[in-house]
């Protein structure tokens, strides 16, 4: 029969055996428990956020694979800047504030998955969804970092 697939979003750390994934896994034949505490183990980091993950299964052997997804730029942000959700009124209101380390830890998770040549590049992209939040970077607007960016300002950490 060869490979099945099974894909969702689970919150990092904390999949468990009901749907989506255990009525999915149940009939394929594989431990579901053993399945989940994988996922969970691989999850950890991205704990209390939404991370997608594929589970390919090899039906005539049982065997496994666990893909992790990397969560959304706006969950990675939330979670450095503390914060549960983005402002309601972007560009106006302002409900956190990260380091650009911060912006470029996040940057360099996305860097492995995205088509962008350079970290200055994505890095700006994560600025933008930070606007989009409302959160400041280093107690300055998206703005404001952006043409600080473009200045070379920040060239010692990219």
């Amino acid at each position: 029969m060869g490979e099945q697939k099974v894909s969702s979003l689970v919150t990092g750390g904390g999949a468990s055996a009901g749907p989506p994934l255990g009525p999915a896994l149940g009939p394929l034949g594989v431990n579901i428990m053993e399945v989940i505490q994988a996922i969970n183990d691989k999850t950890k980091d991205f704990e209390g956020m939404k991370v997608p993950v594929t589970v390919i299964v090899d039906t005539d052997t049982k065997k496994y694979e666990i893909e992790i997804g990397i969560p959304s730029a706006a969950a990675l942000i939330m979670k450095e800047a503390g914060i549960q959700k983005g402002s309601g009124a972007s560009g106006t209101q302002w409900v956190g504030d990260v380091t650009m380390d911060a912006v470029i830890k996040v940057a360099n998770t996305k860097l492995e998955r995205s088509y962008a040549s350079s970290l200055k590049s994505v890095a700006k992209t994560i600025i933008g969804t930070c606007l989009a939040l409302g959160v400041k970077v280093e107690g300055k607007t998206p703005k404001e970092i952006t043409v600080e960016i473009n200045e070379g300002k920040w060239d010692s950490k990219f």
